[in-house]
């Protein structure tokens, strides 16, 4: 089913309009929160108002601002990381069936891993610098681009190879001007599932051992007792993560607007 130009022009033209449900439910169930907080009586200990949360959070903005950039900076090296290594594979093995059908296995394999266990190794490993933290993202963040990335190249339109061969193009040129193409809008929908999981692995590493980082932010607190600026911290994680995940729609309607408005003209 096709929908029709105005329609399709007017979604793509509002799309503050798609937050508004999510906005209205986020503040329905913090209001209830509030609610609850006034009338039980409960210990901020156990569970702070959203009230307190927002005031202690900005009482401790600098402190947590200064691991809350700790933690950005080992997303996005993790994050480039991963991305460089997704896309190398990925080209290699879409130049080479053998070699789809050697490493597309140990891709999967690579996710069965569990992460809780496999971070602590990390640290035992190679200690509590840059290093391990990177290699966590980049095992959590992997997987999802890699396989976008060789389903994108392996959805390429046979018609379109087929023509680009029958004009004289080498495999690079087809490469370049059709599978590539083709690929794109699948490893974008990859890389912002990508990005969050960056955001969730870099402070899973942290929460195992760091000297800064919103991971280790909240552990200290937890410790302490201070469950309002650990709430204060998974904010400041959340906000951080859909800033990021927001980035890539920017990014792709500069590398790639035919991805969106070709997924949006169809359903």
């Amino acid at each position: 089913m096709t929908t029709s130009p105005a329609r399709s022009g007017s979604l793509r033209g509002s799309p503050l309009r798609w937050a508004v449900p999510s906005v209205v439910m986020v503040a329905v169930l913090v209001a209830v929160w509030q609610i609850y907080v006034d009338v039980s009586g409960i210990r901020p200990q156990l569970l702070p108002s959203p009230l307190r949360v927002l005031q202690q959070g900005w009482s401790h903005r600098d402190e947590i601002g200064v691991h809350a950039a700790a933690t950005l900076q080992v997303t996005l090296i993790g994050f480039a990381v991963s991305l460089t290594l997704a896309w190398a594979l990925a080209i290699v093995v879409d130049f080479s069936p053998w070699l789809r059908r050697a490493f597309v296995p140990l891709f999967v394999v690579s996710q069965t891993l569990p992460i809780i266990a496999i971070a602590p190794l990390m640290i035992i490993w190679f200690g509590f610098g840059l290093l391990p933290k990177v290699l966590v993202i980049a095992l959590v963040t992997f997987f999802p681009m890699a396989i976008g990335l060789i389903e994108g190249f392996a959805a390429t339109d046979r018609d379109a190879g087929a023509l680009l061969r029958s004009m004289g193009a080498s495999r690079g040129q087809v490469f370049r001007y059709a599978r590539l193409p083709s690929a794109l809008p699948r490893f974008f929908t990859a890389l912002r599932i990508g990005i969050t999981y960056a955001v969730v692995g870099a402070v899973f590493a942290e929460y195992v051992g760091a000297s800064k980082g919103l991971g280790i932010y909240m552990s200290l607190q937890k410790n302490s007792f201070r469950t309002d600026l650990v709430l204060a911290a998974v904010l400041v994680t959340a906000l951080v993560s859909i800033t990021l995940y927001l980035l890539t729609f920017a990014i792709e309607r500069v590398v790639a607007p035919w991805a969106r408005t070709s997924g949006q003209g169809s359903t």
